[in-house]
């Protein structure tokens, strides 16, 4: 598969739409031009995605604001989910995005060049606020990829087998108030890391697991 192979579908619906087109134009893969519009189009053709290709694209975009990328239709969840995510990069970058089913030549415009406009998510930057407001000091490397993270929860978690390591098998109110965990009983009935076992109503102890996270000392 080469590169000319989406030139032909790409140019035939462009055409369709009124558009004079012309290939390898200056740095442009493909140029369309139609009457009483100053700006032309530009299509970038590759045959997958590639940050290449987004640089391109790009620099494009200081000769007009109508650019799109073109790849071939693939098949199966890794190109749909290559295309779901590049689809999201485009619409941040303002591009356009086509695939070109090359065995028939179906041409389909998954996103037209825009403006981006980003969709505040208040309800995720209150979660991001209080995480970074309740956990205390600066656990993490930032960067870090494995191993488990050290978050706001896993510190009182860690607060609660403390106490429990020290004082036995208690009821969650007095936990709660010693450790200044508010949500101790929940904490321990949900037991998330497998660290609190119930003992009686009401009175958690602590598993082997949560021996061995005190023992660990954090992560």
């Amino acid at each position: 598969m080469k590169e000319t192979d989406l030139y032909g579908p790409v140019k035939a619906l462009l055409e369709g739409q009124g558009y004079e087109v012309k290939g390898e134009v200056g740095p442009a893969d493909l140029v369309a031009c139609r009457q009483d519009e100053a700006a032309p189009v530009i299509v970038e053709l590759k045959r997958g995605f590639s940050l290449a290709l987004i640089h391109q694209a790009i620099d494009r975009q200081a000769i007009t604001d109508a650019v799109y990328i073109a790849v071939p239709r693939g098949a199966g969840r890794r190109f749909l989910k290559a295309l779901s995510e590049n689809r999201a990069l485009c619409r941040r970058l303002g591009l356009g995005l086509i695939t070109v089913r090359l065995p028939d030549g179906h041409v389909e415009i998954h996103l037209d060049p825009a403006p981006y406009r980003p969709r505040p998510a208040p309800a995720r930057r209150s979660r991001l606020l209080r995480e970074f407001a309740r956990r205390e000091g600066d656990p993490n490397t930032g960067g870090a990829a494995a191993g488990p993270l050290v978050t706001a929860y896993r510190q009182d978690a860690l607060r609660l087998a403390a106490h429990l390591a020290t004082h036995g098998p208690s009821r969650g109110a007095e936990v709660a108030r010693a450790t200044g965990v508010a949500q101790a009983t929940r904490m321990m009935a949900d037991d998330h890391y497998g660290w609190f076992e119930r003992v009686e109503r009401g009175v958690y102890g602590l598993t082997p697991n949560g021996q061995r996270a005190i023992v660990a000392g954090a992560p």
